[in-house]
Order: structure tokens, then sequence, then C-alpha cells
């Protein structure tokens, strides 16, 4: 699954001679284990009824599994209906309790057993893992299953844990009209009355109950190639699919011909289909042999610029690795998430590397995973990569940065440390000892061991088992020219006193020639570099070139010096890139003023030709001006940034950089002369050279104006309406609505937030922060407290990811100190588990900053 998953599974559990209570909340550790110690050889026949328009779909069901001893079994079923059930051919009553049917001991035996159902379950257009999508441009309907990580159990009983995998066999009973996918190819297609079809599918390989799926609706096939993937997308977008989305087919074709040769292990299921899914809760979820994408990942809502378009490959390529990563070989729980996310996210780059060398590839990885792990592992509320999860019902705490980003950074660290053959060693070997079953961390370590003959157990423990991070600091010094002593040092940045094992490239960084790089290895708490010295004196040294490292590398103050005055002149975009998060993250640390940040900002942007860059540093100076320096400092700047952007945006060489400069003028625009730059796009008498402006771009430009409270705003807004009044265009009218300044838009939204059942999911987290925005956190400061006090109910009821955007957008949107002592104030207070106290703390750290920062450099 990527950041930002369909499943359906069956669990199943003894209880009495296991010690366990009756029923229990939840699906605990221990319960999982005992029941994968006595079930096995799991096999499912689960069939729906699907009916337009209908609120809910009948099911039945048959499973088989063999059982070791005679004992009464838990089976999962949470929030549906139990019509009927039988044991081995006896009726039995069996009652939902705390999200489990308990199979009577006096019905099973040892050996096989069958188990039939029939039962019901909801479908929703939000907060059920059946999901109904209504698309508002034909009128047609789609329905699709999203059960990560323990919500097949919503939608038919199953034994829910992922270490008991099973064989799947589907039947889905449609419309005619409508084209259903699953894991397998169709096996037989008949028809069932009344306009209705019942579809077969082939059995599955061996998998876990989160990666059992299924879609269907008026769904097209993208015309069909020898050897490439499957490609379905609803019809009403297919002409723009046509177009657009080939380039998927094509590198996901060449990403499985690359990861099979590279894991030394052919693509392990029968079919792969990709299904674009319309406001899908995830980038992505990869169902074995059916992944499902987001479609506004794939077919862009903006204009879209180079690194839009790779980031949509990295994004293919990380659901496919998944295949072989959390699919062929699946973690064991949810503790060892990062087995499958982290090493799909390091090996999406890695393919993306191979497959496309020219891209600086590893230049796109720092920016698009380092600044995400570093900001979180600086936080009070980080975890370590490897997360305890008592119960499963805990495991949307698992998702987030730490296994997305920090993972595949320590993962990058670890084939410096090991070497690129030894690691691809270690990595087939740890597939081929354990597919199509589950593993944990050391079993990956101990075939990292086996192929590389060295000990990582330490390593290991200290990576994976410890939060936080080092900072790693150097402290040198000239001598007539030359180098004196040079030595590092680290510390926790968290004030622990951990030491990590630190393996970097140490760059002397000099006026008129290439660097001088040296490999270190940091194991101890310092060391002095005694090879250095005597070498000739640089202008600049940094600590971790081509980025191998994690932890925070700050410059020391002579190189920050340096590096600011020679930053222009730095040929090599890597090392310049890395120089400029270097830079960030002292701005961020109260280390660096924020005015010396925009002043180096606007001297050096006009000639910077690198778009992810240019976007980059756009995007900090807008959080510098917009967050850590006061209105008075932010009125000094605006306006020179606002006429750099229209300038750029209208005269940049390159197509992606203008459809960056228009997207920093739409974000930074609050003069009346920016504003009115922003309306003569949106009525035409502006236009980007070469860009053209699609729907989104149109109503975030709308938003914006909206935010400003531009008298026109209003005028406009209407005018958007009735221009755009497709599925897409109604959903974007209510997120720019959210950004109205006025309270009784905010009273309006935040009560549909939280009390409108069949607002759809994907509207509201993409209203978050148009109802935050910016500049309106006097308006929205009522709505902290309640925003806090509903996340027990969010973190219930919403997917994965939504609570950390809820969260962010909230306390985020604030910036004073009475905000932060608010959010503390219920930190103290409320009787909030370990897990929301820990998200709170990630998110707050934000507003610290951000008054620390104003508190030092008040002008």
């Amino acid at each position: 699954m990527r950041m930002r998953t369909l499943w359906v599974a069956l669990l199943l559990c003894a209880v009495g001679t296991y010690g366990f209570a009756q029923d229990p909340r939840g699906i605990p550790r221990e319960l999982a284990r005992q029941r994968a110690a006595q079930i096995s050889d799991v096999r499912y026949h689960v069939a729906f009824a699907l009916t337009p328009k209908g609120a809910m779909s009948s099911g039945e069901e048959e499973i088989n599994f063999k059982l070791k001893a005679i004992q009464p079994v838990l089976l999962d079923f949470r929030d549906g209906e139990v019509k009927d059930a039988s044991v081995n051919g006896a009726a039995v009553t069996l009652k939902i309790e705390n999200g489990h049917l308990e199979l009577p001991a006096t019905r099973l035996r040892t050996g096989q057993n069958t188990i039939v159902l029939h039962f019901a379950v909801a479908i929703a257009a939000a907060g059920k893992p059946l999901t109904r999508f209504e698309d508002h441009d034909d009128n047609s309907e789609y329905i699709y299953s999203l059960f990560v990580p323990m919500d097949a159990s919503m939608a038919f009983p199953c034994f829910d844990q992922p270490d008991l995998k099973g064989r799947f066999r589907l039947e889905l009973t449609a419309p005619e009209s409508w084209t259903v996918i699953s894991n397998t190819a169709v096996e037989t297609d008949t028809e069932a009355g009344a306009g209705q079809k019942r579809t077969r599918f082939a059995e599955t390989r061996p998998i876990s109950t989160y990666l059992f799926a299924f879609a269907a609706g008026p769904f097209r096939k993208l015309r069909e190639s020898p050897g490439l993937p499957g490609l379905y997308v609803r019809k009403s977008k297919f002409e723009r699919a046509e177009a657009e989305a080939p380039e998927v087919q094509q590198i996901a074709a060449r990403g499985i011909e690359y990861l099979s040769n590279f894991f030394a292990q052919p693509f392990p299921f029968p079919k792969y289909d990709m299904v674009l899914i319309p406001g899908l809760a995830y980038g992505g979820m990869e169902h074995a042999g059916a992944t499902f994408l987001r479609e506004e990942s794939v077919l862009f809502r903006t204009a879209p610029t180079h690194s839009d378009l790779l980031n949509r490959d990295v994004l293919v390529l990380h659901e496919l690795t998944h295949q072989w990563f959390g699919n062929l070989v699946t973690m064991r729980w949810f503790d060892d998430l990062w087995l499958k996310e982290g090493f799909a996210q390091y090996m999406a780059y890695q393919a993306l590397a191979a497959l496309d060398p020219g891209e600086n590839v590893w230049k796109r990885f720092y920016e698009s995973i380092k600044p995400e792990a570093y900001a979180i592992d600086s936080t009070k509320g980080t975890t370590p990569i490897y997360q305890q999860i008592p119960n499963l019902e805990d495991a949307k705490s698992a998702y987030g940065a730490i296994v997305y980003s920090k993972a595949p950074a320590v993962l990058k660290q670890l084939a410096f440390v090991l070497g690129a053959e030894n690691f691809r060693e270690g990595l087939q070997l740890y597939l081929k000892e354990h597919a199509y079953g589950n593993a944990e961390w050391n079993d990956l370590v101990h075939a990292f061991e086996r192929v590389s003959g060295r000990p990582l157990g330490s390593w290991a423990a200290v990576w994976i088992r410890h939060r936080g991070m080092p900072q790693v600091d150097i402290s040198w010094s000239c001598e007539a020219d030359h180098l004196g002593k040079v030595s590092l040092s680290q510390r926790d940045v968290l004030g622990s006193a951990e030491v990590w094992p630190v393996a970097m490239d140490l760059g002397l960084n000099y006026a008129n020639r290439d660097p001088v790089l040296m490999r270190v290895g940091l194991k101890g708490k310092s060391l002095e570099l005694q090879d250095l010295k005597g070498a000739p004196c640089p202008s600049f040294i940094f600590a971790n070139e081509q980025d191998y490292a994690y932890g925070r590398f700050l410059l020391d103050a002579r190189s920050r010096e340096s590096a600011m005055g020679r930053l222009g002149e730095i040929q090599d975009l890597f090392r310049r890139t890395l120089l400029w998060g270097s830079l960030w993250d002292s701005v961020r640390n109260a280390e660096l003023a924020p005015r010396d940040y925009l002043d180096l900002t606007l001297k050096l942007l006009p000639t910077e030709s690198d778009e992810a860059l240019t976007r980059s540093l756009l995007s900090h100076s807008a959080t510098a001006l917009h967050r850590y320096v006061s209105p008075a400092i932010r009125s000094e700047y605006i306006g020179r940034f606002e006429a750099l952007a229209a300038d750029r945006m209208l005269h940049s060489k390159e197509p992606d950089l203008r459809i960056v400069w228009f997207r920093s003028l739409e974000a930074m625009g609050e003069t009346p002369e920016g504003l009115a730059k922003l309306k003569a796009m949106l009525n035409g008498q502006l236009t980007v050279p070469g860009v053209e402006l699609r729907p989104l771009d149109r109503w975030n430009l709308a938003a914006a104006l909206l935010a400003q409270g531009d008298p026109e705003a209003q005028t406009i807004f209407a005018a958007e309406k009735q221009r755009d009044s497709s599925g897409d265009g109604q959903k974007y009218a209510y997120f720019a609505e959210a950004a109205r300044p006025d309270a009784a838009t905010k009273q309006r939204y935040f009560n549909d937030f939280l009390h409108n059942p069949s607002r759809e999911e994907d509207w509201i987290e993409q209203s978050l922060y148009t109802f935050n925005y910016w500049n309106q956190s006097q308006l929205t400061a009522p709505y902290l407290k309640m925003a806090l006090e509903a996340l027990p109910e969010i973190k219930r009821e919403r997917k994965i990811f939504f609570l950390v955007d809820w969260l962010s957008a909230f306390i985020e949107g604030q910036q004073s100190s009475a905000a932060r002592e608010q959010v503390y104030g219920y930190l103290q207070s409320a009787p909030i588990d370990a897990d929301l106290r820990l998200k709170i703390l990630q998110v707050v750290d934000e507003l610290d900053r951000t008054v620390a920062i104003r508190q030092k450099f008040p002008n």
C-alpha cells in the first residue's frame, strides 16, 4: 500500500483452553499466535450479491480448515448479520460478540472442518469496507472492497490475521453490464436472471486475508497488448485513460521484468491487473494480482510536471514490488509492517534508477523520502521502525512516515554497508525461503548475515527497534591552509544515550575543484579523522555526501556561511539539493534565521533550473512566510515572491518550471496585485505559455481567492460551479468553499465532517486544509479543541491515514503559543490511548517549532 487496500480476511481462534476470556476485544496478538498454531490449510469460497443502489449485500461462504485439537474456535465478524450457519453439516446459531462468532467445540473435530454461513453486510459511500462510488458524470455506480488492516471481518466472517494465509474462491453476482475484477482470472460467467450474471474466479494461491479484493461496475479495460498488465478505468474516464495511462502499463511491464530478475523469483501470481479507483483512500493497494490505484494519482487533475509523472512511476513500482514483498512473503504481524512498505518504497526507487538511469533517482529519493522521515523522527511522538502492536485493532497506528520514509532510508544505508551484491543476494535468499509464507524482521537480518558473513544483530537492534535518530556534528580547523583536527560526534536528537552506527561519505568541498570524499564509519560517540590532517583546507565540509546515511546533518557555522556564499556555483545537482536541505533543517532547528533563508532563495531561485528543487525551495519559503516569520516580516517579502513567481511562470524556459512557479503564485498570492494575477488567469487575460490549466488548477485558484477574502471571490466561485458541474467539479467546489473566511461556513463544514455519514472521505480529506487555511487561524481556533476531542471517533471510523491528516490540518493551522498550550492541555487531561498521544506529539512538533522560531527570530 502507498501512503497516502482492499482485503477480505478470515480469522479463527480457540478460546477456553487457550486461556482467553470469551470473545476478546479485537484480535490480540496471543490469540493470533494460538490460532496460527492450531489451524492450517485454510480455504474460502465467498460469494457476494451486488445490487445497484443497494445498501446491503447478501453473502454466502464456505470455510474449510484443519484443526489440531478440538476446542471452541472464534471466527471474526463485525458490523454484519449472520442469517444462518452450519458447522460440519450441523445447523448452529451464531451471535456476534465483540466482533467474533464462536464455533462450538461440540461441532468441531480434529482434521478437516467445514463452516457454511449466509450473511449480510453494508455497502456505503464511506466508513465501510465495501465502498460505493457514484459517478456523477454519467450516473453509473462502482463497488470495491478495501480491507486493510483488519476490515475483512467487516465484510464477511473470516480469520483476519496475516499469518493464516488461505486460498480464496470468489463468486460475484452483479448486473450483466458490469465488469468485475479480482485477484485471479474469471473462470466462468453465467446468467443469473433479472439482468444479473454470476462470475466465478479461479482459486488464488495462498495469500493473507487483507490481500483478497474485488471491484465491480461498468469499468472499461484499456486495449490489451501482449506482455502488458491489464488496466481498468471507469467508463466516463476511458478516453482520458487511453491518452494518458498507457505509460502506466509500460512501466509496470518493465518493472515486472526487472524485479523478477533482481529477486531471482518469477512474478508470483497468475496475472496482474491494475484498477483505477476514484477517491481511493490511499495512493494504491497491492492486492495479489489486482492492484488498486487512486485514479487521481494516474489521471492528473492539475497540469503535471515531469516530477509528477515520475512520482506516478514510483507509485506503480511500489505497488508492483509488493507482489513479492508483502504478498509472496508477508509479515507475520503488523509490527513488521516495514518489511513490506519500507522495502516496496526502497525497491521502487531502485527499480526506477535501473530503468531510467538518467533521472537522478537517488536525488529524488532524498527529496521525497528524507524530509518527512527526519521531521517525524525529531518529535517526541516518533516510534521505532518495529512497532509493538498488541492487537490488530491498533494496526492503523503502524502506518506513517516511519515505515514509508525512515525504513527505506535505513535500507539504503544498509545496502551501502553491505554492498550491492550482498544486499541483493540477501533479498533473494529471504524470498526463496519464505515464499507464500510469513516472516519476521529477524528472518531478513539472518539472510543478510548468511550471504555477507557480517554480524548485523547490533546494527539491526539499534536501527529497527529504537526510535529517533542521531545528529552528526563536525568540528574542524585549518592551520596555514591545511586541515588540523577534524572530528565527528553524535548525539541522539531525543536526548537518549543511544549510540547509532552511522556509515557515511564525508566531503571536503573546495571552491575550484571537485570535493574529496572519504568513507567514514561512526560507531561511537565521537571519532577523530586522523587521515584528513594536513589535507588542503576546504571551504566547507559536509558529512553526508550522496545521502547514504540517515540522521540530522547540519553544517557547522563556518561551513554554513561558506556554503551559503557558494551555493549558486555548485554544479552537482544532488550536492546542491543536499545542502539546501541541510540549510532548511537549520531553519527548523532555529539555528538559521528564516529571513536569511528567504533572502538566499530570492537570490538564487531565478537561476535554479531543476524543477523538483525549485518546487522544494518555494514550498519551504511558503512555510517560512506563513508560519515562521511575523506578519510584518512577511509583508516585506511577499510582494517580491509574488513578482518573481509571476515573472518566472511566464518566462522560464521549461514548461515544468512554469507550472511550479504558477503553483507558487497560487499558494503565496495575497496582495491586491498578486490576487489580480490569479483572477486574470481564471478569466483568460493571463496565460502560462505552454501550460493548459486543468479543472483542479482553476478550483485551486478559486479557493485561494475565497481564502484571501477577495471581493470578487464569491462571484468567481459561483461562475466556476456553473462552468464545471462534473462529478469532480462538485467535489472541488466542496473543498474550495471550505476556505470561505466566515464563521457560518466553518460551523457548517465542521458539522458535516463529523456528522454526515454519507460524505465521501476523500471530499473531507481534501477540504481539511482549505478549512484551516494558513491565514484563518483566528477563525479556526475555536475548532481545535473539538477536533482533538473527535480523535477517538476518527481513529475508529476512518481509514488509515485520515487521522494524521485531520490532526495536521487543525494543529498546523495554528501558529500561536495559546494554541500550543491548548494542545498540551488536552494531552494532560484527556483519557486517550498511547497511540493517539504519540500522534498528537508528532503533529504538535511543528507548532512547537513555529513558536520557538518566532521567539528566537522576532525581527
